[in-house]
């Protein structure tokens, strides 16, 4: 399997904020509005040097959705900012009547989103926003697994016309992708090739699935891993094609097991091709206070629990 390795750990967003401050230097129409957690979401630097591009909204968060599809009948590309639990289950009805529905430009940007917010507890561990606006018609899912592609896809969804629901974290993850990437919304990232079962992560668990491939490689069993940034839309054609290959798949979210990631795989298959599907994903549960070690650990997200996976998984195509 390809080795990866990473010399310092970063969250995601700040990489996202970097993207920000990228932005912000780079497209004059790009502008930023928060419900009153701009440092949390990192982009005090994009407010400096931008502060006529800044909007505070305060804790008025649909009434910043309202804002944000205004600002782009004149032309602006909002990113509205704020935690995921604010910025999905809060405002769902401002985002599918003022966003969705027109197919306004607005980029929903995120942050403290899974179980790995950690102590803040369960209500603010936001666990089905991927289900809610992968079903949401016009929008458009992404969730990228460290800083550096949290900073590419902030600059690739500045790009992308119509709605966005970009999603990031709070805890400092490795950082094991290229500076220089070139993100593509949509197009799954081949992390490793392999040729006895898929893997398809999304977000923190994509650095689990490479620590699980090499717990797998040491036993004599060859995992793909597929980096499945983008939700929504699904790379179907390379989801397909790997699992044609390997006959079986394993699909890891830090995300309730209805309805996100693993759900649009077993969608893709049922269609397409009939394969043995396993799941690593919250089980129908809220989360609680902990260190995201140990939440990872507790709900079933580790490495560990991807291996057992991946072994049942063959188990069953056979």
């Amino acid at each position: 399997m390809t080795k990866y390795t990473f010399t310092e750990k970063k969250d995601t967003r700040s990489g996202f904020g970097a993207g920000m401050t990228e932005l912000g230097r780079t497209n004059p129409n790009v502008v930023t509005l928060c419900a009153d957690l701009v440092g949390s979401l990192k982009i005090d630097t994009f407010i400096k040097e931008n502060p006529e591009r800044f909007i505070q909204c305060g804790i008025a968060e649909a009434n910043m959705i309202g804002v944000a599809a205004g600002l782009t009948i004149g032309g602006k590309i909002p990113f509205a900012t704020t935690f995921a639990n604010f910025g999905s289950g809060r405002v769902y009805d401002q985002i599918r009547q003022s966003v969705a529905y027109s197919d306004k430009n607005v980029k929903i940007a995120v942050s403290h989103a899974g179980l790995t917010l950690g102590e803040d507890g369960a209500t603010h561990q936001i666990l089905e926003d991927l289900a809610m606006m992968r079903a949401m018609p016009n929008m458009t899912v992404i969730n990228p697994c460290d800083f550096n592609q949290t900073k590419a896809a902030t600059i690739a969804a500045a790009n992308w016309k119509g709605p966005i629901y970009l999603r990031f974290g709070r805890p400092v993850v490795p950082v094991f992708t290229a500076p220089d990437q070139k993100f593509e919304i949509g197009k799954a990232w081949m992390v490793s090739e392999g040729k006895d079962v898929t893997i398809v992560a999304t977000g923190h668990l994509v650095w689990e699935a490479i620590q699980a491939a090499e717990i797998l490689e040491a036993q004599g069993i060859s995992a793909e891993i597929l980096n499945i940034h983008t939700i929504k839309p699904l790379d179907e054609k390379a989801i397909l094609k790997s699992v044609r290959k390997t006959k079986c798949v394993v699909s890891c979210e830090e995300h309730q097991a209805n309805g996100g990631l693993g759900d649009a795989v077993a969608q893709t298959l049922a269609q397409n091709f009939l394969a043995p599907q396993e799941y690593v994903a919250v089980n129908n549960s809220f989360g609680e206070s902990g260190t995201p070690a140990q939440l990872m650990e507790k709900y079933g997200l580790s490495a560990k629990n991807i291996v057992e996976k991946a072994l049942k998984v063959i188990q069953r195509k056979q």
